[in-house]
C-alpha cells in the first residue's frame, strides 16, 4: 500500500484546508505557526492551476492515489447525476472515512491501518479493504478481538466528543455504527470546487 509522507499542516495550509478536516485538532498536533503571518499571497493562479488545486486537495484529504481517483472519475462520469457530486459522495463511502466520522480512528491515514489490519466487520464479516464502499443499511462493527485493544480505548476517549454525520449512527457501548442514508454533497466537510475537477478530467 502506497503511502503519502506530506506533512500535514503543511500541505493544508497549500490547499486552504483545515486540519481539523483530517482530524488535527490539537494545537501539539497541528504545529500552528506565527512564521510570516503576513506573508504576501501568491500571485493569481491559472485556470488550470486551479482545476489541479482542487484535485489535489480532495485526494490528500482521503488519501486517495491517482489511479485510484481516476478510477472514482470515471466511474462518476458514468452514473446519473452530477459528475462532480456523485464523485465527491462516492469516495465518502469509502470504509476508511466511515471508520473515521464514526470517530473509531483519529485520523483517516489510521482508519486506513486499522482497516487494513482487520479491526473491523461489515454486516458482520470482515473486512480489510480501506476502498471498500459501504451502503445504505450496512453496519459496521468492531471485531470482538479488537474489543479490549487498548490502542482503540485510547482512541474512543480522544474521539468521543466528534460530531456524526447525518447518514451515519454510532452506538458506543455495543461499537456499532450504522449507514442510515447515502451521504449527499452537503456533508462533504471541507470546501471544494468539484466542477474544477471535472472540467480537469473533461479535458
Amino acid at each position: 500500500m502506497a503511502k503519502n509522507m506530506q506533512p500535514i499542516v503543511k500541505r493544508c495550509r497549500a490547499l486552504d484546508i483545515s486540519p481539523a478536516v483530517m482530524g488535527y485538532t490539537k494545537k501539539s498536533k497541528t504545529g500552528s505557526t506565527k512564521r510570516n503571518p503576513g506573508g504576501q499571497r501568491r500571485h493569481k493562479k491559472s485556470e488550470y492551476a486551479n482545476q489541479l488545486s482542487e484535485k489535489q486537495k480532495v485526494k490528500f484529504v482521503y488519501g486517495i492515489l491517482e489511479k485510484q481517483f481516476r478510477m472514482y472519475y470515471e466511474k462518476a462520469a458514468k452514473t446519473r447525476g452530477i459528475t462532480g457530486e456523485v464523485l465527491l459522495t462516492t469516495i465518502e463511502r469509502r470504509l476508511d472515512n466511515v471508520v473515521f466520522r464514526l470517530g473509531l480512528a483519529r485520523t483517516r491515514r489510521e482508519a486506513r491501518q486499522l482497516v487494513t489490519h482487520g479491526f473491523f466487520a461489515v454486516n458482520g464479516k470482515a473486512v480489510n479493504i480501506p476502498s471498500y464502499l459501504v451502503c445504505a443499511g450496512n453496519v459496521i462493527t468492531v471485531r470482538e478481538k479488537y474489543r479490549s485493544n487498548d490502542a482503540l480505548k485510547v482512541i474512543l476517549s480522544e474521539t468521543s466528543g466528534r460530531l456524526l454525520p447525518q447518514w451515519l449512527t454510532f452506538d458506543a457501548e455495543a461499537l456499532e455504527g450504522k449507514v442510515t442514508d447515502m451521504p449527499k454533497r452537503e456533508d462533504i466537510d471541507f470546501p471544494v470546487q468539484e466542477h474544477l475537477i471535472v472540467e480537469l478530467y473533461s479535458k
